[in-house]
């Protein structure tokens, strides 16, 4: 594990796509659970380049990711979940995203509306479909699929209710270690319920107050980020056992670096403009070690960040039985 970097990249300008837009989460050495919400559509410059100016961002995994959104649904329809009264919410996210998806790739898609009349045209799928706001029947595969085969971003609908936010919908493909068959129904602050120090600390009640306070139309986003082994988006409760045993033995692995990834979720949040829910989009990013190490500042801060990680944090994260040998190689002369 003291591989030296002999091939660091210092020159940003010819590093590949997937690090330049990478989400890199670390500002500093030390990483403590925050809301760190911030307006979405805000450009964040990295040592590597940039991202953050798009709602949604197509990159070049954009095809391969839906064929992969597809197969798991195929395999597992419980990853698609919508309460009936969630419905008018869903196709407020169908309206309020196929236009910003136009806006911000106009060469390659098109919206046109009249009334509740609509068409929808995806050149990057070959894709020419229409139908009718509010008729689930005009998309034979329905809305919420419909939507999620569009964006590589998983769905997750938060009804306000009650004086509190219920996960009353959604389709979650790529879940890092979480359920959202098993979390449908549930309270806000009942899903979050198991992370560490979110209760102690007032965060998750804090983010459910600001999130009830949103007002129509109104978006903005977080990062989260773990780590995981191999380039495996579908990481849910449900796959446990294809994935699990690698956290005991890839410590020991001499491929670490590249089979190692660190994985950055960008979350927008929208307060939907007719329906009043509000839609979580969550969006996943993939690097693996032997890419973070091309950026210095970047290799230096995680290694920091994975020595000092507290062990409880460690260990809701799933990475307690190998961060110390990450962070070692990352720290290696």
């Amino acid at each position: 594990m003291n591989t030296v970097l002999n091939d660091t990249v210092r020159d940003t300008d010819v590093l590949p796509e997937r690090i330049k837009h990478f989400p890199f989460p670390f500002s500093g050495d030390i990483y403590r659970y925050s809301a760190n919400v911030e307006p979405s559509r805000k450009i964040i410059t990295t040592e590597a380049g940039a991202w953050g100016g798009r709602l949604v961002h197509i990159d070049e995994h954009y095809l391969a990711e839906l064929k992969d959104r597809d197969e798991v649904l195929e395999r597992d329809p419980s990853r698609l979940q919508v309460l009936p009264h969630m419905r008018p919410a869903v196709w407020d996210a169908i309206s309020t995203l196929l236009p910003a998806l136009v806006e911000e790739y106009p060469d390659t898609l098109s919206f046109a509306r009249e009334g509740n009349s609509c068409r929808w045209r995806n050149s990057l799928q070959d894709l020419d479909v229409e139908f009718t706001i509010g008729d689930d029947t005009s998309l034979p595969m329905g809305p919420l699929r419909f939507l999620g085969s569009q964006i590589q971003d998983d769905l997750v609908f938060l009804d306000h209710r009650q004086d509190a936010l219920w996960l009353d919908a959604g389709v979650v493909t790529f879940a890092a270690d979480w359920s959202v068959g098993f979390d449908v129904g549930m309270k806000f602050m009942e899903v979050h319920h198991p992370v560490p120090r979110v209760k102690e600390e007032k965060i998750a009640s804090r983010a459910e107050q600001f999130l009830m306070r949103l007002q129509p139309g109104e978006q903005y986003r977080r990062t989260n980020w773990t780590l995981t082994i191999d380039r495996r988006l579908d990481t849910s409760t449900e796959t446990y056992p294809d994935w699990a045993h690698d956290r005991i033995t890839i410590a020991d692995d001499p491929a670490l670096p590249d089979r190692l990834h660190l994985r950055v979720e960008v979350q927008h949040m929208i307060r939907l403009p007719h329906s009043g829910a509000v839609l979580f989009m969550v969006r996943s990013y993939l690097l693996p070690l032997s890419d973070i190490a091309r950026v210095p500042v970047w290799r230096e801060n995680m290694g920091r960040v994975l020595a000092e990680l507290p062990d409880d944090m460690a260990e809701y994260k799933g990475i307690i039985h190998y961060a110390k040998a990450a962070s070692d190689w990352l720290l290696a002369n």
